[in-house]
């Protein structure tokens, strides 16, 4: 099973030459980030999982619907957000979707989980950071589900055999081609595969003068796109299943 999954966040980065984006128009970058996302899965007929981040997610009430509408999950990312925010935000987006939010995504702020089972999340999927020199930190993890205290903590996936994670920096920078083998021979030894992307990586750095890494702009923007539809043709050309975090979870 490949899971897909999409982190909803503004872009943090600063900018070049004191050139100003206000904070209302990364909102609209991250808006049209997302809909180019839901356009490509739309196209393939393949439903994903987009973990909103928390502070931003009230902001974000169209884009969240149209997540919504199409078929696809929505959880939550918690980049600093702290108990009381989680709970109103919670509260918040599931009165608007009238449906109840299972999943919470964390990195380097993470929430205690018998704090997230009392809010009723069914599951917590962590990251690590994605940084240049991650495959010097990577050598062996389990990456089985596993049940705590009535919660399912879903790991990340990494390649069995190049000890590569399945994470966002990953895919912007590794050829199609040797993608694709390394998905492959991981479903031949584990369950599933759990893929992540960044909404801010489908952003045109040529529009929008941030300041980021080199390793960052490489594939971004329409490059990002067309390396998602490309992996998107090959899974259904190869009748590969696919499906939300909450459907193969639950």
């Amino acid at each position: 099973m490949i899971l897909f999954t999409f982190n909803i966040v503004n872009i943090e980065a600063d900018t070049k030459n004191q050139f100003q984006i206000s904070v209302e128009e990364k909102l609209k970058i991250t808006e049209d980030n997302t809909k180019a996302i839901l356009r490509i899965l739309d196209i393939h007929d393949i439903k994903g999982s987009f973990f909103v981040e928390i502070s931003i997610a009230a902001k974000l009430q169209n884009i969240i619907k149209a997540i919504s509408s199409k078929g696809h999950e929505i959880a939550f990312y918690n980049e600093h957000s702290n108990l009381s925010e989680t709970e109103d935000s919670k509260k918040f987006v599931q009165e608007l979707l009238e449906k109840p939010i299972k999943g919470i995504r964390q990195k380097e702020h993470k929430l205690p989980q018998e704090d997230l089972k009392l809010l009723e999340f069914n599951y917590i999927s962590n990251i690590d950071n994605a940084d240049i020199l991650f495959p010097l930190k990577r050598l062996k993890r389990d990456t089985e589900i596993a049940e705590e205290n009535g919660m399912s903590i879903i790991p990340e996936s990494i390649s069995p055999y190049s000890q590569l994670p399945y994470n966002d920096l990953v895919f912007q920078i590794l050829p199609m081609k040797f993608y694709r083998n390394m998905v492959f021979e991981t479903l031949k030894n584990d369950d599933f595969v759990l893929i992540y992307l960044n909404s801010w990586q489908f952003t045109d750095f040529t529009k929008y003068p941030f300041r980021i890494p080199f390793y960052r702009r490489l594939n971004s923007g329409k490059k990002m796109e067309d390396k998602l539809d490309a992996l998107l043709s090959w899974i259904n050309e190869k009748k590969m299943a696919t499906s939300r975090m909450k459907d193969y979870i639950f």
